[in-house]
């Protein structure tokens, strides 16, 4: 499809996350692609290429494509070595930092800081540099505590349009400080407070 802002590649395939890996989960080489994308620029990564759905013919860094870019490589940080997919639906960003600090793996102030040092970043750059963080301290759960990617890619898209960040940051607030074990759970609280 050809607009003014160039041609974006429509692909139907979905991303790792979204896929049925029941039978079998990311390839070790896809993954390897994918964290290769740390730290660099979207769409700088050659092997990344394939993986893309939002990749433009003009070379043009849209924010879907920088959250995408961001999202994947996070996704393959968390999903390496691990047995089960690491992408879990309704598990937004707050509730799976709230079941990290509910584990005791680490001190509730521990997770505190480093979560709140997510929540007010004020760069893209810096947000993501935190969450390869969190998300590493995800993996160290015993099983380890996945997240939802695709609810991660909308926040990181949103996270850069200034109308919209704070929407982001009041829901992962929200999520973070109103998540109660099961037992504890008012029945009101619906799906986002049960336990993956």
């Amino acid at each position: 499809m050809t607009t003014s802002e160039g041609t974006v590649r429509q692909d139907p395939r979905l991303h790792f996350w979204e896929r049925d890996y029941s039978k079998k989960l990311p390839e070790g080489r896809d993954l390897a692609a994918l964290r290769g994308g740390l730290g660099r620029e979207a769409g700088a990564v050659p092997a990344m290429w394939p993986h893309y759905t939002r990749l433009r013919s003009d070379g043009w860094v849209s924010p879907d494509l920088r959250a995408e870019h961001a999202a994947l490589a996070l996704f393959a940080v968390h999903q390496q070595s691990q047995s089960r997919l690491m992408h879990q639906p309704n598990v937004g960003l707050g509730l799976a930092m709230a079941k990290l600090r509910a584990s005791e793996r680490f001190t509730v102030d521990a997770v505190n800081r480093r979560f709140g040092a997510a929540a007010t970043a004020t760069s893209f750059t810096e947000v993501v540099a935190h969450l390869r963080g969190l998300v590493s301290q995800l993996r160290t759960l015993s099983p380890a505590q996945p997240l939802d990617y695709t609810l991660l890619f909308q926040d990181l898209r949103d996270w850069q349009d200034q109308d919209r960040v704070h929407a982001v940051r009041r829901r992962w607030g929200g999520q973070y400080f109103t998540f109660r074990e099961d037992t504890q759970a008012p029945a009101a609280a619906g799906a986002a407070t049960t336990k993956a």
